[in-house]
């Protein structure tokens, strides 16, 4: 089997999650694109294949077990080691409704997505990165599930009140500290990221980001050194730092 590194990255045919494959493509990564729709995933794959990168698709819908378990399987017959796992897939559905006019059928779906999907995902991974040795697990946050920002009137946030989506992220953020405190033992190494407000399908690219600049922090978390840091929440901050996020 191939010495060269591997990444794992949901969510990866477009927007921050193909920049984040492609990022870690030329750090010299073997790239799995993980994709529910291995047609967009190919195309995708292609493309990173184009610049000289060694990138392949995985079929994997975050919200099925029975997908996530055949992911692994089919992982399993080409590698027996993951260094890195990028929980990025992510959806925001219902628009814009008060809290208390909230739809429940699309509050369940924000949470298979972005909160049962990283779980599902990490425990299916995880042996794969345990046999790594160091391995780096990083779960796709946003500033929307701050705490400390919710309840900031000065924040930039403040006014963006979105039951579901915030709550999914805030939820994801304790996910991580939870993975972080029990894979600490076997060198592996588990952070949240904030993107930003980057430009992608997600939010119809209102965003003023770029997806370049929103996949630098997934990436820096990705690649940290033996000395680097676990269970936190970060966005980029001042370069070459990561700057840690309240919250």
């Amino acid at each position: 089997m191939s010495t060269r590194k591997t990444a794992l990255i949901t969510g990866a045919n477009k927007g921050i999650g193909r920049e984040i494959a492609r990022q870690l493509g030329h750090k010299g990564y073997s790239i799995w694109l993980g994709c529910r729709d291995t047609e967009r995933g190919e195309q995708a794959a292609a493309g990173l294949r184009s610049e000289g990168l060694d990138a392949r698709v995985l079929a994997l819908d975050v919200t099925s077990d029975a997908s996530v378990r055949a992911a692994a399987v089919t992982y399993s017959k080409t590698r027996d080691t993951l260094d890195v796992l990028v929980n990025n897939a992510g959806i925001a559905t219902g628009g814009y409704s008060a809290p208390t006019e909230a739809n429940l059928d699309d509050m369940h779906a924000v949470y298979e997505v972005n909160v049962f999907g990283p779980v599902r995902v990490t425990q299916a991974f995880v042996p794969f990165l345990r046999n790594a040795g160091q391995g780096r697990i990083v779960m796709m946050s946003s500033s929307l599930g701050s705490i400390g920002e919710q309840v900031d009137l000065t924040s930039a946030t403040y006014g963006v009140n979105l039951l579901g989506y915030n709550s999914s992220k805030s939820a994801l953020n304790m996910i991580t500290v939870s993975f972080a405190k029990e894979l600490a033992a076997h060198g592996i190494k588990v952070n949240a990221a904030n993107p930003g407000y980057v430009a992608t399908d997600l939010n119809s690219n209102q965003g003023y980001r770029r997806v370049e600049q929103g996949a630098a922090v997934a990436v820096h978390l990705a690649t940290l050194g033996p000395m680097g840091p676990t269970a936190g929440f970060f966005n980029d901050g001042a370069e070459p730092t990561l700057g840690r996020h309240a919250w």
